[in-house]
């Protein structure tokens, strides 16, 4: 399932933004370290920051003892409407971003955020959870980007001109592209998002030069129902296997729309020519009646052969869900030590469960499974009809990016605790002529808390987790690490952060948003400080009655850290909604040290 739930703003908390003045700009701080190249620039030249999504930066002057100081150095507003998940590429201090809904890509001066070209596709009609677009790749001179309307698209990263478009899938089934691509080797990694329509879950890898499919390796097929297994993580799953088996044969067809959407950028291992990915739910997601066994192979971590696309390994989280807990967080390589004391190349993935799941890179097998990072009193609980308590739920636990610092073997992630009611019902038969979704049930808020997250510091060689702070509010784009810090922005109070990687204290924070009517007129910067006192009415509102109303200024995308001309810059993607006369926009901020 995308990255969040985010609802149209309320305007009936407006009346009550009158009586409160709020400080327009929060006091400025420090961001640390980012590297990705080597030489006096450094990049940020891919999705996660490297081909192993480590979202790690190791920078000179950005760190615990000066992110106090970090300022605003430029801000680019798009004048795109719309929830904003982008994770920039900055390659040749050119960055490198894109917006949702009309699947724009614009390419900036990275050091002064001054417009080089933007590319708009025209775009077909197409069903979607989620109107997004997380960014692109860039690789030999191309720029690599997908639309909702399942095209892959390259253009000339000078220009901006399209060089050629491929179309991925169809579009009457409920396929949409949302991902980032991943660039390697010559080819072009895409995946898909849709579960929640049926769609047949797929990874492909293009060529660069042509746009030609080179291979495609499909989520679910026949033999999908495995080996039964009833339990995930030493937990029990409460499934009747006597009954699904007896089942098989009535839906043995199941596995053409069984979901299993990679809808995240994988990571990539290059010396061992790997593509590391992590699948979607199945569908559909709250009902397993249509679906009998395992579901091979959604929710997995899956290795796949980068050169062919063959499978080498899988490690399935939750067999058979019905809970929606799709491993919708992107893969990371990191080393870890083995039970024998030996440290070995591993992959990790944070899933919605809560748990980070560390394994062997090899052979697919466990290191270990962490102790909790969020709270799951009902992780596995049955469904009803009627309706149960579940937690953490389809939107707690881990959905954005983590980020990895290898210095300290430590996983940084950003977990939302949502306990939510779950309900099952009934899944009609699957039709491409319905424009509804396929989920056989619902799940919704239980109660106020939904909206906390927690960050939490996690040890992958021992998976104990080292610190863990509580939020307000939840987290849904991601995180950055450098040396000594930890960067994260939220959704719902717009609030970007900088944490001590060493304890989870707070550095230094700001409001984005804020900083867009910094230099305007008295009366832009009067109607700003009333949709500030709105959103804190609104956040009243929010407690008292339960709703998941959202702030004006949302962070659905994480940060990135990059180097040019010795000047360190962290930068971050942010909604800021229309309210009034206000300026507003999808606008990516840079950050510096004076």
């Amino acid at each position: 399932m995308p990255l969040s739930k985010s609802t149209l703003l309320s305007k009936s908390t407006v009346l009550c933004a009158c009586a409160v003045a709020l400080s327009l700009l929060l006091p400025a701080c420090e961001p640390s370290q980012g590297s990705t190249t080597s030489g006096p620039d450094r990049w940020w030249p891919s999705y996660g920051g490297s081909l192993a999504n480590t979202r790690h930066a190791e920078l000179n002057s950005i760190g615990p003892s000066t992110v106090h100081s970090l300022k605003l150095a430029w801000k680019f507003n798009t004048g795109a409407q719309g929830q904003l998940e982008t994770s920039p590429v900055v390659v040749d201090g050119v960055m490198y971003l894109t917006t949702g809904p009309d699947n724009g890509v614009y390419a900036l001066d990275a050091a002064t955020g001054g417009l080089k070209w933007k590319y708009t596709p025209k775009r077909g009609q197409v069903r979607y959870i989620f109107d997004v677009n997380r960014g692109v790749a860039v690789d030999n001179g191309r720029v690599f980007f997908m639309t909702l309307d399942a095209r892959l698209i390259a253009l000339d990263a000078r220009s901006g001109e399209r060089v050629w478009e491929s179309t991925i899938g169809d579009t009457r089934n409920g396929l949409s592209e949302t991902a980032a691509p991943l660039a390697w080797g010559g080819l072009v990694f895409v995946g898909s998002a849709g579960d929640e329509y049926g769609v047949r879950g797929s990874y492909s890898a293009y060529s660069q030069k042509d746009g030609k499919l080179a291979w495609r390796w499909w989520v679910t097929s026949p033999g999908w129902e495995g080996t039964f297994k009833n339990t995930a993580a030493g937990k029990p799953l409460h499934r009747d296997i006597a009954h699904e088996r007896a089942t098989l044969a009535k839906y043995r067809d199941a596995w053409k729309r069984g979901g299993g959407a990679v809808w995240m950028t994988p990571a990539i291992s290059p010396q061992e020519s790997t593509v590391f990915l992590s699948t979607g739910n199945p569908a559909p997601a709250f009902n397993g009646e249509r679906r009998p066994g395992d579901n091979l192979y959604t929710e997995c971590i899956v290795a796949l052969d980068a050169r062919s696309g063959k499978m080498k390994w899988y490690y399935q989280e939750t067999p058979h869900d019905v809970w929606d807990y799709d491993a919708s967080s992107p893969p990371v390589l990191v080393d870890a030590l083995d039970r024998a004391g030996r440290r070995v190349p591993a992959v990790a993935e944070a899933g919605k469960t809560g748990w980070l799941y560390i394994l062997d890179r090899k052979t697919g097998r466990p290191l270990r499974i962490s102790e909790p990072f969020v709270p799951q009193p009902h992780v596995y609980e049955p469904l009803t009809a009627a309706g149960v308590r579940v937690q953490p739920g389809d939107m707690g636990g881990a959905i954005g990016p983590v980020a990895y610092d290898p210095a300290r073997h430590a996983t940084f992630v950003a977990g939302n605790v949502t306990p939510e009611i779950a309900q099952s019902t009934a899944a009609p038969p699957w039709s491409a002529a319905s424009e509804d979704q396929w989920e056989g049930g619902t799940m919704t808020e239980a109660d106020a808390l939904h909206g906390e997250s927690q960050l939490s510091s996690i040890d992958v060689d021992t998976g104990r987790i080292l610190w863990s702070v509580r939020e307000p509010n939840p987290i849904y784009g991601g995180l950055l690490s450098t040396n000594g810090l930890v960067f994260m922005g939220q959704t719902g109070s717009g609030t970007f952060r900088a944490y001590d990687s060493a304890n989870g204290k707070v550095l230094w924070e700001t409001n984005p948003g804020d900083e867009i009517v910094a230099n305007a007129g008295a009366h832009a910067q009067a109607l700003h400080l009333i949709s500030t006192i709105d959103v804190a009415a609104r956040k009243f509102w929010r407690r008292v009655r339960r709703t998941t109303d959202y702030s004006s200024e949302d962070i659905h995308a994480p940060p990135i850290a990059y180097r040019m001309s010795g000047r360190e810059y962290i930068a971050i993607a942010s909604d800021v909604h229309a309210r009034g006369n206000r300026v507003a926009g999808n606008t990516v901020f840079a950050f510096t040290l004076p």
